[in-house]
């Protein structure tokens, strides 16, 4: 659990760094690489490095920073985010993959050597869990 801690307040601490000087934060990229999740966002400028794609790019990147400080008790950390996901927004729980795999991308981009095999399994450990938790309410 403490390796993972390191890795993702390591992790997220440098991405977001970094994404305030690129116009690629990783909901931008899954709007192009998914553009099935577009569908989410119809009244967002899509563009990349709009002011609205980056603005999600920042909550996406709190709501992280939030699950990071409580892995001992991620689903309460995440429990109103799931809500507003599966109640009102309705989105698709298999989106929730599909973020972090860009989340993935962007942190090897952003971090280049700096992210290690060890950092990559944390980090997929680590949103594979939060995916879990934000899809607990469809259930």
């Amino acid at each position: 659990m403490a390796l993972a801690q390191s890795a993702m307040g390591c992790g997220l601490s440098r991405a977001e760094q970094q994404g305030s000087k690129t116009d690629w934060p990783c909901s931008g990229r899954m709007f192009v690489t998914y553009p099935q999740t577009k569908t989410y966002f119809p009244h967002f400028d899509l563009h990349p490095g709009s002011e609205q794609v980056r603005s999600h790019g920042k909550k996406v990147a709190a709501a992280l920073g939030n699950a990071v400080k409580s892995l001992d008790n991620i689903s309460q950390a995440l429990s109103e985010l799931s809500n507003l996901h599966a109640y009102n927004l309705r989105v698709d729980p298999a989106n929730f993959k599909l973020l972090s795999q860009c989340f993935q991308v962007v942190l090897a981009v952003h971090l280049g050597k700096d992210y290690t095999p060890e950092m990559h399994a944390a980090f997929d450990k680590f949103l594979s869990a939060v995916a879990a938790v934000l899809a607990e309410k469809y259930r």
